[in-house]
């Protein structure tokens, strides 16, 4: 024998990953892009005060990092008003998702999500043997009535809900959420993605209670916070559900400078409404370089925005490979109807005057390939 003993899942499953990378694709294409419009990370950075918290913190690298995050779970628990027993802090929400699913979910056991939502969650319920049940969106909206109710038709042990949503950048008020959760079934747990909150409108996040046992709210400080490739994520929740990680989390998994910087980012809320400003602003520009080239922009809570093609899946995806071809990266819905779109991160004046210059030619490439 040569290789390994994979289990039977292991050898069940593909080997993929829920995103191709920026730079993996720039490897493919032989240059890199102009305009990184794709991953919906903020190219306005970091606040000035995390930077050089990190900077300070390179210095004392040599030694892990606090395995119980104390200090960033302490300030975390106050900026929320909740108690620090409420707050686990991870590798980014999708690292909290995946030790939350091996928590939660064996061979065979349901969950449900929306269809074309967020891929992660889906790996991670796949890797470890879930069964996805998914409902589609409505009005290019996630539907929690539909999803709950599917949750309570196959007995699910999870139910995800983006809020606002990615891939569409559309949201539901706080309230509406809460009033939905009136349906969700007994021993069923909602994870509620709150990875964009901080670009939504007022009133979006959902104020429930942090000891409520029906759900756990998971947030990052990779969007307006400007660290995405520091891996920071938190969730909030009921104390036995934050304490049960601890058996499953990798303990040294979150490094001191971004352990550092995180702190320093929460603290500095100047920033974080500078950036807010600069979002709104590049969500407007975004909106009439699309109706210049007549085409809809989708209203968006979050840091990009879906534009509707106005045509199907195949022509979206040749806009969207016609633009990759000019050097600029943005991805699209995987699911249909909302696959007519292509989605457009925030970026600068000249990153979006970039994709402005690139996008009639992109869709006249896309016609023309199509004909």
């Amino acid at each position: 024998m040569t290789d390994p003993r994979y289990t039977p899942l292991a050898l069940s499953l593909p080997a993929t990953v829920p995103f191709v990378g920026p730079e993996t694709q720039e490897r493919l294409r032989g240059a890199p892009f102009v305009a990184r419009l794709g991953a919906n990370e903020s190219v306005f950075g970091p606040s000035p005060h995390a930077l050089q918290a990190m900077r300070a913190a390179a210095g004392e690298i040599w030694m892990y990092g606090d395995p119980e995050n104390h200090h960033l779970r302490r300030t975390l628990a106050h900026h929320h008003g909740v108690g620090v027993e409420n707050i686990v802090v991870g590798e980014g929400i999708d690292g909290l998702l995946g030790y939350l699913v091996r928590l939660l979910i064996g061979l065979g056991d349901a969950v449900v999500t929306s269809d074309g939502a967020y891929p992660t969650f889906n790996y991670h319920v796949a890797g470890f043997g879930g069964a996805l049940h998914k409902v589609p969106y409505r009005n290019d909206h996630e539907d929690p009535a539909a999803l709950f109710a599917k949750a309570a038709e196959v007995g699910a042990k999870l139910v995800y809900l983006a809020n606002p949503d990615n891939p569409m950048g559309s949201w539901h008020s706080g309230a509406d959420i809460m009033a939905a959760m009136e349906a969700l079934p007994a021993g069923c747990l909602l994870v509620l993605d709150e990875a964009y909150v901080e670009c939504a409108p007022e009133r979006t996040a959902a104020l429930v209670a942090a000891d409520d046992p029906r759900i756990i709210r998971m947030r990052t400080f990779s969007k307006v916070y400007g660290m995405a490739g520091a891996r920071v994520g938190y969730a909030i929740a009921a104390p036995g559900l934050i304490l049960a990680f601890n058996k499953v989390r990798n303990h040294f998994g979150m490094n001191r400078a971004a352990q550092a910087g995180a702190l320093a980012a929460l603290r500095d809320a100047d920033w974080l409404a500078q950036v807010q400003a600069q979002i709104a602003e590049a969500r407007e520009r975004i909106g009439q370089i699309a109706r210049d080239n007549g085409l809809e922009p989708l209203p968006s809570a979050t840091n990009f925005v879906a534009i509707d093609c106005g045509r199907d899946g195949e022509f979206a995806k040749a806009v969207l490979d016609a633009l990759v071809a000019q050097g600029i990266f943005v991805r699209m819905p995987f699911a249909a109807p909302q696959n007519r779109c292509i989605r457009v991160s925030c970026g600068t004046a000249s990153d979006l005057q970039a994709f402005a210059a690139a996008l009639p030619k992109a869709l006249a490439d896309a016609a023309s390939s199509l004909a």
